[in-house]
């Protein structure tokens, strides 16, 4: 039988060094088409998940210098549309870490080349796993905080996954597993 320190001393042994969250954030910038219109003429909501999804896996790769993959994305709202022919920008950083998943924060705004008008769009949180060449989960670096406003967003990373476990405890629990 183990006790907690010794599955921290082992986790220790295993967990690469600790970076700071400087060193994952990324930034996306991508002019929208009429390719990636919808019927309405807007920026298909599809499109924008996939673009999500592409900047989260990039963070998180940063990060843990391993392939990941998408566990979770947490709800995603469209609070503005995007126009074809404006400039969406995505900026994407790791917010928490757990042994071997990662909540990437991502903010996207569009800008309006001709008027200069720019405008929040979404904020989501996806929660990406790092993963070896077996696709079995592996240690990440654990993040270095410097900033109070990423304190702030490591607080309320923990706080959503604490969340997303109880909501997948539950999940299976009615699933009878």
């Amino acid at each position: 039988m183990t006790d907690d320190k010794s599955k921290k001393g082992k986790d220790d042994l295993t967990r690469p060094p600790p970076k700071r969250i400087a060193e994952s954030r990324t930034e996306l910038s991508e002019l929208m088409q009429p390719n990636h219109a919808n019927f309405s003429g807007n920026v298909h909501g599809g499109v924008l998940l996939a673009m999500l999804d592409r900047i989260a896996y990039i963070a998180a790769c940063k990060h843990s210098n391993h392939y990941c993959v998408t566990a979770s994305v947490d709800r995603v709202d469209f609070h503005s549309s995007v126009k074809v022919g404006e400039i969406l920008h995505l900026f994407a950083s790791v917010n928490y870490v757990g042994r071997s998943s990662m909540e990437i924060g991502i903010r996207v705004q569009s800008e309006n080349l001709l008027s200069g008008e720019h405008r929040h769009t979404n904020t989501c949180f996806f929660t990406m796993v790092a993963v070896g060449e077996d696709f079995k989960p592996v240690p990440v670096p654990e993040l270095v905080i410097l900033k109070e406003d990423d304190r702030r967003r490591n607080e309320e990373g923990r706080k959503r996954a604490t969340l997303r476990k109880e909501a997948a405890r539950q999940w299976k629990a009615k699933q009878g597993g």
